[in-house]
């Protein structure tokens, strides 16, 4: 049986906006200057330690530990305000589905708020695994999330691809000895991806479908 595993952000939903704003919200109550959107796009993707240190000045590194709980407070109240599911995601899930692929996520956002997430957009039937940064297990692009997925449920490893809109899930995928498709609706670009290495690229979620099946 074939297995999906998906990244989270920027590969399923758009959540940029949201933990844009909960970080700006830490920002602005330690009296620190705020971000534009756009520079969330290379903000995140490593997990939210490093969301944090970059969006902290360099000299203000040591409020760390409050700015980590400010956004957490914020992000847990409002994690679901502006995010959506990219359009065709539904679609190409529910498809991947009926042709009996096993479907997962690996994310780097803390494990609480993706699994939170995918109950509150997915429901609790549609992913196989969920699995998102816990601590004593590294950070993608180290490949220990999918191998943890693949070892859950007992996935053929040649049979199983890593789907993610950054050079991080594609070098996961690299690092883990499976199959990558990097997607283009995601917070980075086609060079990024191409320059990764990624075995496919999708334009959109329907192209997913025709490289997985």
């Amino acid at each position: 049986m074939k297995l999906a595993i998906f990244d989270l952000d920027g590969t399923l939903i758009d959540s940029l906006a949201d933990i844009a704003e909960a970080t700006n919200y830490a920002m602005r109550e330690l009296g620190l200057p705020e971000h534009h959107l756009s520079k969330f796009n290379y903000f995140v993707g490593d997990g939210l330690v490093k969301l944090i240190q970059r969006a902290l000045p360099e000299d203000s590194q040591d409020k760390f530990d409050k700015a980590l709980e400010l956004y957490n407070y914020y992000y847990n109240n409002n994690y679901t305000v502006k995010t959506y599911v990219y359009e065709g995601i539904r679609e190409m899930l529910n498809t991947l589905k009926k042709h009996d692929v096993m479907l997962a996520v690996a994310s780097n956002k803390t494990h609480e708020f993706t699994t939170n997430i995918i109950h509150h957009y997915f429901g609790d039937e549609l992913f196989s695994a969920v699995f998102g940064k816990s601590d004593g297990r590294p950070t993608k692009p180290d490949p220990a999330i999918v191998n943890a997925v693949i070892d859950k449920l007992g996935a053929d490893r040649n049979s199983t691809f890593m789907i993610g809109d950054t050079s991080i899930d594609i070098n996961t995928g690299k690092n883990a000895g499976i199959e990558t498709i990097g997607c283009l609706w995601g917070f980075r670009t086609l060079d990024e991806l191409v320059t990764a290495g990624a075995d496919h690229i999708a334009d959109k979620p329907s192209d997913i479908v025709k490289f997985v099946l």
